[in-house]
């Protein structure tokens, strides 16, 4: 048995307030002091402290403990901007040889489901910041929030992918693990490598939870419940931002991953990176049709897409993204592909029942309208700036909700 250990790491350019009174006024959409704020913040309590325990982990154990990472290219620029520390805290990581980084959309985008041309487009992007930042070539593909069906591992092995990760959904599972290598049906070489969400699940969100019943959680006893599983490996796969900011430090976070990995490893439990589970023969073919994801409990896309006020948002975005590559203006389609990050739409979900809380976690806004409308009064000046560019004629008061996107497009 092994353990895979993959984390995503991943922070927004959050909008800011942004009125009606606002369009065709103001190009600034991103609240640049909130998202440096939210940025050190992380730094302080994640970031920096896990990636020095990591290292120190990666030197005690001579090798023999290894991470998977996926860092967005919005993180990494934000890291950049205003956190140089956290992004030498990762390259110094990467010079262990124990730390492999993994391939995602740069702008943590849904792009796949109504832009493959942007999909694409942001992968290569993603790909080439690792390679400059990390001197690695990624073979490994990470689709944002594990959003994942059989279409897209078809479509990503011709990109020249040699794995995809997934969620280990019961509902697709079945009385299958999830801690085999699988074939995605329909393929002919990419592996899929399934996250084993019960135990993920235990660290990421139950660690602290002093009313679960297996509270506190030991690295004996975790090690204990890996012991008893059986396959090829257990992908522990979750947010990095799960040690010392959504399992504070006072937890017992810290303490656990400092000795969880001398008592696996005594266990004869080896750590494995996502592209080393290549060499296991899959278990079987799985197939899924409909989209999963590693959100809520329903495990789909409604997290994102549940909803008219999300349709509407996403379907005005991409309705414009002809016109504004045309146009050749770097900063025009680096506003709009900030507007692509899945978080936008995140925060419009209104589903408030059992997953409330996880979606207001760095949530800026009151309610989901106000989200809605902020993201749509954004929409409406970029139409403006792109009408304008064009030389067409902009009325007064315009809305999209007056006149459709495609009016602009040629």
């Amino acid at each position: 048995m092994n353990i895979c250990f993959y984390f995503q790491v991943h922070q927004p350019y959050r909008l800011r307030t942004y009125s009606v009174f606002d369009i065709g006024q103001s190009k600034n959409y991103f609240d640049d002091e909130k998202n440096k704020e939210i940025m050190l913040k992380v730094a302080k309590k994640c970031y920096l402290p896990t990636n020095k325990l990591i290292l120190d982990l990666i030197k005690k154990h001579k090798g023999a403990f290894k991470v998977a990472f996926s860092i967005s290219g919005v993180a990494l620029q934000q890291f950049e901007e205003c956190a140089p520390e956290v992004l030498a805290s990762f390259q110094e990581l990467a010079k262990t040889g124990c730390v492999e980084f993994l391939s995602e959309t740069y702008y943590h985008s849904l792009a796949y489901l109504y832009s493959k041309e942007e999909f694409e487009e942001q992968v290569k992007l993603h790909k080439k910041k690792i390679k400059k930042l990390f001197n690695q070539d990624p073979i490994i593909f990470r689709h944002t929030e594990l959003i994942y069906n059989n279409e897209l591992a078809n479509y990503v092995e011709k990109m020249g992918y040699k794995g995809i990760l997934a969620e280990g959904a019961d509902h697709v599972l079945g009385w299958r693990s999830p801690n085999y290598v699988y074939t995605p049906k329909g393929t002919s070489k990419i592996k899929l490598l399934l996250k084993n969400y019960k135990l993920s699940d235990d660290v990421a969100f139950r660690f602290g939870d002093k009313s679960w019943k297996e509270h506190p959680l030991t690295v004996e006893k975790f090690a204990t419940w890996v012991e008893q599983n059986e396959g090829d490996s257990i992908n522990l796969f979750m947010d990095y931002e799960t040690f010392g900011e959504h399992q504070w430090e006072h937890t017992g976070i810290f303490e656990f991953i400092k000795h969880l990995p001398e008592e696996i490893l005594k266990r004869n439990i080896g750590f494995k990176f996502p592209s080393e589970l290549l060499i296991f023969e899959p278990k079987a073919e799985l197939d899924v049709h409909n989209f999963m994801s590693w959100a809520d409990v329903e495990r789909d896309l409604s997290a994102w897409l549940g909803n008219k006020i999300q349709e509407s948002a996403i379907n005005e975005l991409y309705m414009i993204e002809e016109s504004v590559k045309k146009l050749k203006d770097e900063k025009l389609l680096e506003d709009w592909r900030k507007l692509t990050t899945s978080d936008h739409f995140y925060y419009m979900c209104t589903k408030w029942f059992n997953d409330g809380d996880v979606h207001k976690y760095f949530n800026p806004y009151d309610s989901p309208y106000d989200a809605f409308i902020t993201y749509m009064n954004i929409l409406n000046d970029m139409i403006i700036r792109i009408k304008m560019k064009q030389g067409l004629k902009v009325s007064p008061n315009f809305k999209i909700s007056e006149h459709s996107s495609s009016e602009i497009r040629t």
